[in-house]
């Protein structure tokens, strides 16, 4: 026992010390990973051949295994693998789909010749991943023609074609008749079939443009005693997007929203064969404490999921794969390839072509799930350090919110509530009452968030029923021979792991949530966050889960590694529904996802610093996440590690307020930042960044309503309001905010006295505080004189922006207040939005229908709101819910003798308008949110 210590305290020092940065001697490198070097080898030797026409490619289609099913929607046949000695082959099957949404889904699944039964690939990563079982399309014509070489199948009155060559194997997937994704392009195409260790006809398995490099073993230090008993096993593709030269995605990486290159271009006839790459980026999720920016190093979630964007078209790919997964990028000659390398599992990809960015999103969200609608309160701000050390420090930083009048909605609680780190407890010399705690902070319509990792304390203690019902039930993640209980050292010291892939587990795991246990008893305001979920294993190697460990079926860590956060978050998810009875939205923040976690929970961008750096980059993650569909993220305020200056941690407030999660947070060595901290005009100027979030909740809700039925990112970038314009498709430091034409550019830059933001079109833009018209069309626009207090927003022209102007002390507070009403008018005089409200926190909008959808519209001079859906599920004085105010911006009709006529439910009656700075103001139009007006504007001129 004393020698696991040791090692926890080695563990603790190496991550929590803020002095220490990533340390990347733990993280393999390509040439490390015996699967990614193996790959990587193999495209650099195929590149070479080729060059001189030397190379015979290795797979080829059986054309006499070809049959049609679905309408011809489904595509099934033999794909050939020949070895080498050019007569034996290995067989795969394949499997093509036309999807309900005209996608396609191309899958190569298990070997049909196979001498071991018990040899298959992880084949559940879409069990997982998908919303539903994604289905062929039957119902539209479908043409299909076969040629000596080709099958050509083209579908939805020709605008999607496509072509598979037999031999060498090759498909290409046109959009209105241009090639735009071709897969095996350079024949990267490499399928490690299964081939025995004590194989000695290595002529036969292994190919000259092949390595045997760790096939076998694992030769890096940290991870040299895992076992890998079915020895090579990868898959790998080339993917090229034709004409485009901007790819996005594939989140996480603290980098750039645009995609770089990552290789040399091995196409090139004078290439030498010597190694000038950098590392592709990896998808392996892990605890990567500190971690660096720029860097294409892994961090603590993956969506395998790729946009690319050009002219009038855009395409997706989805590797649906969740095991360590390395991805190279080149650019050249207007195209972009991509080489995509998994350890394991089957070969699945799904393409979507379209002519936007959002219809791209669209489908993948057909796909994978859309954003689920949170409740509002998650929407405001969280208040969070490690950790706030009992009940009266949560109960007096509660007071503080009060006294300083600056709007919260969650106090969290890192891992030391616990008693000596057994999650669902509660260490009572510090909280001896949480019941009360909550109570008192349900008061005023705040909610508390206490950590749940998945790590359980072993303590061979039998009053510890969380640990006793996983062992008893059998429900801890395996060590490598498939009969013990895998131990590892995590924050309780000697830990287990719950096993999430388990259904009974899932089940266990979601009954500890239940209500009147002594962990939550009966609060309706206590949420979790699901943290250390990648795994994280300080001892482990990669700071992760050893990747030979066994979960239920009989799979190994190292085919579904990514996808353990999710089947986490998915578990704690069906706790709370079952806590709540299927009535309130269940809040989870998580740091590990994966595809389809977007379902689930809500992302942070895990242990930032409190480095300017770190502030700027946190703004092209944000992007990425929208971008590859998991819209509700956000960065620590403040950064995670160190102390920020005054100066940066009120930027970083500045920045944190358009998160679509909001939340300050700091390491339990950090001083003390609450806002107050930093005293004024810091903590003024924080105040207001704070209060102009929440006045801006309604916006966020609207954004977060419509990601939540079409995919569409919160934090969205410039390239999807205008995807013609080139200027502005890797512009990752300026966003807008949904479809509300705010346009936000945070400063993330000490001492900044002037400042740019690009203007992406030839749109009228407003200043969002004073409403001064901008009219110079796209460019540069420059801010001189710039103060503190000043972030630089703009509103476009043609969009009517919701607010609530009101000082509430939660956001639950505000439900009963009055809406204003932005109406910034485009060139042609017009403008448009909506106002989305529901109950804000039950699925009353999804079960029964009960919601609001108003179509507000400006044109002809005329302000009308039209009721696209209602049932009355307002309860008192929401049946009264009003619009208190409307400003009109960029009106032309000069003087101030205008008049308004209102009318609503057969009812007429006068506008009291007055002109302000740069505006038209209705004052009070008494005007019901819950049925439709209008008001007619004139002026009438002397």
């Amino acid at each position: 026992m004393k020698l696991n210590w040791l090692v926890l305290f080695a563990a603790f020092c190496f991550c929590v010390v803020p002095s220490l940065a990533v340390k990347e001697y733990l993280f393999k490198k390509c040439s490390q990973s015996g699967f990614c070097q193996r790959n990587r080898h193999f495209s650099n030797q195929v590149s070479k051949l080729s060059l001189n026409d030397e190379y015979q490619p290795r797979y080829s289609i059986d054309k006499s295994s070809i049959k049609f099913h679905n309408n011809n929607s489904t595509l099934v046949g033999r794909l050939n693998k020949k070895l080498n000695d050019d007569f034996t082959s290995v067989a795969f099957g394949f499997q093509l789909n036309i999807l309900e949404n005209h996608s396609i889904r191309f899958r190569i699944e298990d070997q049909l010749t196979n001498t071991v039964s018990n040899f298959r690939r992880y084949n559940e990563t879409s069990y997982w991943s998908f919303k539903d079982h994604v289905q062929p399309d039957l119902f539209f014509e479908i043409n299909t023609e076969s040629k000596s070489e080709n099958i050509i199948i083209g579908y939805s009155n020709g605008l999607y074609k496509i072509k598979i060559q037999l031999y060498p194997f090759k498909l290409t997937y046109y959009y209105n008749n241009s090639p735009s994704i071709v897969l095996n392009d350079r024949n990267f195409l490499n399928i490690e079939h299964f081939r025995k260790k004590n194989d000695n006809d290595l002529t036969k398995n292994l190919s000259p443009e092949e390595l045997d490099f760790d096939c076998f073993t694992d030769s890096f230090k940290d991870s040299s005693k895992n076992t890998l008993k079915r020895g090579p096993e990868s898959v790998a593709l080339d993917a090229t997007f034709k004409n485009f030269l901007n790819v996005y995605g594939i989140p996480e990486h603290a980098d750039s929203m645009a995609l770089k290159t990552t290789r040399d271009n091995r196409d090139d006839a004078s290439y030498d064969g010597k190694e000038r790459d950098l590392d592709p980026y990896r998808l392996f999720n892990v605890d990567i404490f500190e971690y660096e920016t720029d860097s294409k190093l892994p961090n603590y979630g993956s969506i395998p999921f790729m946009l690319a964007h050009s002219h009038n078209v855009s395409a997706g790919l989805f590797w649906v794969n969740s095991a360590d997964t390395w991805i190279d990028i080149i650019k050249k000659d207007k195209s972009t390839k991509t080489h995509w390398i998994s350890e394991a599992g089957l070969l699945d990809i799904i393409l979507i072509l379209d002519n936007s960015p959002a219809s791209i999103n669209q489908k993948y969200g057909d796909i994978t799930g859309y954003v689920a609608l949170p409740q509002l309160f998650s929407l405001g701000y969280h208040q969070c350090r490690w950790n706030y050390n009992n009940q009266d420090d949560v109960l007096n930083i509660n007071k503080k919110f009060d006294y300083f009048k600056i709007p919260m909605d969650s106090i969290w609680l890192d891992i030391e509530y616990t008693d000596e780190k057994k999650y669902f407890t509660w260490k009572n010399s510090l909280f001896n009452n949480p019941t009360e705690m909550l109570s008192i902070l349900g008061e005023t319509g705040r909610n508390l968030i206490a950590i749940i990792d998945p790590h359980i304390k072993s303590t061979n203690d039998k009053n510890y029923n969380i640990e006793q019902q996983i062992l008893k039930n059998n429900l801890a993640i395996k060590d490598s021979d498939n009969k013990n209980p895998f131990h590892g050292q995590c924050w309780p010291g000697d830990s287990i792991w719950i096993d999430t892939f388990n259904p009974k587990a899932i089940t266990i795991w979601a009954s500890f949530y239940q209500n009147f246990t002594t962990f939550s008893n009966d609060s309706t305001n206590l949420h979790i966050w699901n943290d250390m979920n990648e795994p994280s294993v300080f001892s482990g190697p990669e700071t992760t889960a050893p990747k030979d460990l066994v979960h239920y079926g009989d799979w190994e860590h190292r085919s579904l590694h990514n996808l353990y956060g999710h089947s986490l978050i998915e578990a704690t998810y069906q706790g709370l529904n079952e806590r709540y009875q299927n009535m309130k939205r269940p809040f989870i923040l998580t740091r590990s996802y994966f595809s389809g976690s977007q379902r689930y929970s809500a992302m942070w961008s895990g242990d930032n610093m409190s480095k300017w750096g770190y502030l700027k980059i946190s703004i092209p993650m944000a992007l990425t996440s929208g971008i590859s569909g998991m819209p509700f993220s956000g960065s620590d305020v403040g950064g995670f590690f160190g102390d920020p200056s005054s100066e940066l941690l009120t930027r970083w407030y500045q920045t944190g307020i358009w998160y679509p999660f909001f939340r300050g947070h700091a390491h339990i060595d950090s001083k003390r930042r609450e806002p107050w901290v930093p005293g004024d005009p810091y903590t003024s100027i924080i105040r207001d960044a704070i209060k102009l979030r929440y006045s801006l909740l309604p916006v966020f809700y609207n954004s977060f309503y419509e990601s939540s039925i079409n995919g569409l990112p919160v934090m969205k970038p410039l390239f999807y309001e205008n995807p013609n314009n080139e200027k502005i498709f890797d512009i990752d430091d300026e966003f807008f905010i949904g479809n509300s034409g705010i346009l936000v550019k945070p400063i993330t830059e000490e001492s900044l006295s002037k400042f740019e933001i690009y203007i992406p079109d030839d749109e009228i833009y407003y200043d969002f505080n004073d409403f001064t018209k901008i009219d110079q069309g796209e460019g540069k626009y420059e801010y001189k004189n710039l103060s503190l207090d000043n972030i630089p927003i703009l509103i476009k022209g043609g969009n009517i922006i919701p607010r609530k102007m009101r000082y509430r002390r939660s956001s639950k507070l505000m439900r009963h207040d009055p809406y204003t009403l932005i109406i910034a008018l485009d060139k042609n005089q017009t403008s448009s939005g909506i106002l989305y409200v529901d109950d804000f926190e039950t699925f009353n909008y999804k079960n029964n229908e009960e919601y609001l959808l108003c179509k507000l519209k400006f044109e002809n001079n005329q302000i009308s709101s039209n009721i696209n859906n209602y049932k009355n599920f307002f309860d008192g004085i929401d049946e009264y819910l009003e619009i208190e105010k409307i400003i009109i911006v960029g009106l032309d009709d000069s003087g101030d003798n205008f008049k308004g006529e209102i009318s609503q439910n057969n009812k007429i009656w006068n506008a009291s308008i007055i002109r302000e700075k740069n505006s038209l103001v209705i004052k009070n139009p008494k005007v019901k949110v819950n049925t439709s007006w209008k008001i007619n504007i004139f002026n009438e001129k002397p």
